[in-house]
């Protein structure tokens, strides 16, 4: 197993959490890819998203079957602007690959927000902290070992 996929197990592990880490051969880089190599709905891949918040990294976890709105977020979170991280921005706050970003496990605490609409899955799957490794968790728990604030990233009709 990769390091950084073992680090991502021993965290859940101490938050008392028996999720498995699960090394995929088909790339989980896209939630699409993920949600085809796991057999389950797009809409479970809780996708990790660094973006910047007037120029500080945040996380936004979020619905595999979402884009975020970035003018929304900003709003919700009392930022100017919200921008997208480049791959340098994304590993320095994360220290993970984008496509494998992990909700936990960063060198330093990244601000956290999570999807309200990831409630609608039983299960989530979220990246181990590499493109091809995955683990499995619930909304609550998610929740719980992030410490994330809730939002809306997608406006509803």
């Amino acid at each position: 197993m990769h390091p950084s996929s073992a680090k991502i197990m021993d965290l859940l592990a101490a938050h008392g959490l028996h999720s498995q880490v699960r090394t995929l051969t088909d790339s989980t880089r896209t939630a699409a890819e993920a949600a085809m190599a796991l057999g389950c709905e797009v809409g479970a891949i809780a996708s990790s998203l660094v973006f910047l918040a007037d120029g500080a990294p945040v996380l936004v976890l979020t619905s595999g079957s979402h884009r975020v709105d970035t003018d929304l977020l900003a709003v919700q979170l009392g930022a100017r602007s919200i921008t997208r991280a480049s791959a340098a921005d994304v590993r320095e706050a994360t220290g993970q690959p984008i496509g494998g970003v992990a909700p936990l496990g960063h060198p330093e605490p990244v601000p956290t927000y999570i999807d309200v609409e990831l409630k609608k899955h039983g299960e989530l799957w979220a990246a181990a902290g590499t493109p091809h490794s995955v683990f499995e968790i619930s909304y609550e728990d998610l929740l719980a070992i992030t410490g994330a604030t809730e939002v809306a990233v997608e406006e509803h009709a």
